[in-house]
């Protein structure tokens, strides 16, 4: 088994040593055609692009972009910016030019290889004046200082690039909930500690599947993706497009899954739109059938193979977990961040706890402060904010544990409950302090509602936006309006039942809107920005709590 001490490029040289000719990587090429990279393969391209990275002379430890979608490739040129001695700096594929210059420009990165992309018109004016372009091979259309084939031309490095566990890997920069995106500078040794634990705990094999789908960029699908492939042996599937993803998913039929809460939701809508759910949850009961049923299920997703399938990014409503419980597959959560190396917490088998998110992982201590703040500690902490002392002091107690900013409290056994954000805690104009987190994972449960956001700073009463389903919407549309209103009042009065009086909600409003990445009501990693939700309707807030009208449609 693998131990922290040895090092991402360590553990990679190994395996490209010992299995040169095992199938690694997965990359579809369009026309349900893909690309097999082996080990050896993706070794020797990789130290083509380091000898080339070599060549430009860069002072050691510069810092190289990647702007791409997830692909065999993103992966291949991880590998080699470490090789040649450089930290990698990835972007979200999904950035506006203004953002991707400010991360550009506070990186001070000296190359930016680009990828797969949707719109690299709109984000190419971003890359700052004199910084070279390196198309890779599943490049868009554009102009480019470098191809793919010019590096490949140079001869690969020889030998096995040493490198220091203190030394830089990678600044990854956080999505920005709040304000200016910040890079968090992670070392060899923070990747080491976490991937080699994580494979421990996970009993990664090198028979294992995954499907990277969830940003690469991230934290979570470095670690789990990335660096559990390098540590674990196993293969990686990549998914071509939203279009193509049942096939993608059938295609890899994954071992071990990560996903967002919102990814879980998609799939379970997805079923909800071939079968109604009372039909489905009345088979689900039925002894013998039920299991039959949810196994069918589960394979027209592609997810009959899973060992484990993890979630995690934000709080996960106890309905989709007891959902897929009742399908046959176990959803653990995972809580960590980008400052921890996304590893703090999990959900053990046959051990969860409904309403918590699980013990912390080996190696990870944990403690309440007095304000009720969740800390950590572990060798997966970040060395910290890149140029950034100040902030980086604001996180880090001086004893180095992490403030998370989330508010929790552990029972006997350790087990974690997040109880809301430090920061997302709002007060009412009766002075009472609301948590909204909770109220909106019990309001998620309707499996009508997508998406929620629960406000109300300054107003008498909290009020609870809601995105309606796919199928909520066509509901809205054909004739059975009523059936839903009167559905979504009994759900929020049984959700009021449970709350505190100052809790209560004095209604739900449905608004017109998806809330996605495009329209800036998301961040990438499918987090809901509550600025923006306050700054898109918060003229309308106090009028609509004047209204107490239980559904309120906004036209």
């Amino acid at each position: 088994m693998v131990t922290a001490n040895r090092l991402p490029l360590e553990v990679f040289f190994e395996r490209e040593k010992r299995h040169p000719q095992r199938r690694y990587l997965v990359q579809p090429i369009g026309g349900g055609r893909v690309e097999e990279l082996s080990w050896g393969e993706v070794g020797d391209q990789a130290r083509r692009a380091a000898a080339w990275l070599r060549s430009l002379d860069l002072p050691a430890g510069s810092r190289i972009a990647i702007i791409s979608k997830n692909c065999a490739h993103w992966i291949v040129i991880d590998l080699a910016i470490w090789m040649a001695g450089h930290v990698s700096v990835p972007l979200y594929p999904n950035l506006t030019a203004e953002s991707a210059r400010q991360v550009l420009e506070h990186s001070e990165s000296a190359v930016v290889f680009v990828g797969k992309l949707d719109d690299w018109p709109a984000m190419a004016p971003g890359v700052p004046e004199g910084i070279p372009t390196v198309a890779m091979p599943l490049h868009p259309e554009g102009r480019f200082d470098r191809q793919w084939s010019d590096l490949q031309a140079c001869a690969p490095l020889e030998g096995d690039t040493p490198t220091a566990a203190e030394q830089l890997a990678t600044l990854i920069y956080t999505s920005g909930t709040t304000g200016v995106p910040k890079g968090v500078m992670h070392n060899f040794s923070s990747f080491a500690f976490a991937a080699s634990r994580g494979v421990e705990l996970f009993g990664t094999r090198e028979d294992d599947r995954m499907l990277s789908y969830l940003p690469l960029c991230h934290v979570a699908e470095r670690m789990f993706v990335e660096m559990g492939s390098l540590y674990g042996g196993t293969t990686v599937f990549f998914a071509e497009s939203l279009d193509t993803f049942v096939e993608d998913m059938k295609r890899a039929r994954p071992t071990l899954l990560f996903g967002v809460p919102r990814i879980w939701t998609k799939f379970q809508m997805g079923v909800y739109s071939k079968m109604p759910a009372q039909k489905l949850d009345r088979l689900l009961k039925l002894p013998i059938l039920g299991r039959i049923v949810g196994r069918k299920v589960l394979a027209g997703l592609g997810l009959d193979a899973v060992r484990y399938a993890l979630c995690g990014a934000a709080p996960v409503p106890e309905a989709l977990l007891l959902w897929y419980r009742r399908l046959g597959l176990d959803v653990l959560e995972v809580y960590g961040m980008t400052e921890n190396s996304g590893y703090s917490h999990v959900c053990r088998p046959g051990r969860q706890k409904t309403g918590w998110i699980g013990q912390n992982s080996p190696g990870v201590e944990v403690r309440i402060s007095d304000e009720g703040e969740v800390q950590v500690r572990s060798g997966a902490t970040m060395v910290g904010y890149y140029k950034e002392p100040e902030k980086t002091a604001e996180v880090l107690t001086a004893d180095g544990f992490l403030r998370t900013g989330d508010k929790g409290e552990q029972d006997a056994e350790g087990n974690l409950r997040l109880t809301g954000r430090m920061k997302e805690i709002f007060k009412t104009s009766k002075g009472k302090y609301v948590a909204p987190a909770p109220i909106e994972n019990r309001l998620a449960v309707h499996d009508r509602i997508e998406q929620v956001c629960v406000v109300g700073e300054g107003l008498s009463a909290p009020l609870g936006l809601c995105v309606l389903s796919e199928v909520g919407r066509r509901e809205a549309l054909n004739g059975t309006r009523g059936a839903l209103e009167s559905s979504l009042r009994a759900h929020l009065e049984q959700v009021n039942g449970a709350l505190d009086k100052h809790e209560r909600l004095v209604g739900l409003v449905l608004v017109q809107e998806t809330w996605a990445v495009d329209n800036g009501f998301l961040t990438p990693t499918l987090k809901i920005k509550r600025n923006m939700v306050e700054g898109a309707y918060g003229s309308r807030f106090h009028e609509w709590v004047e209204r107490r009208e239980a559904v309120l449609w906004h036209e």
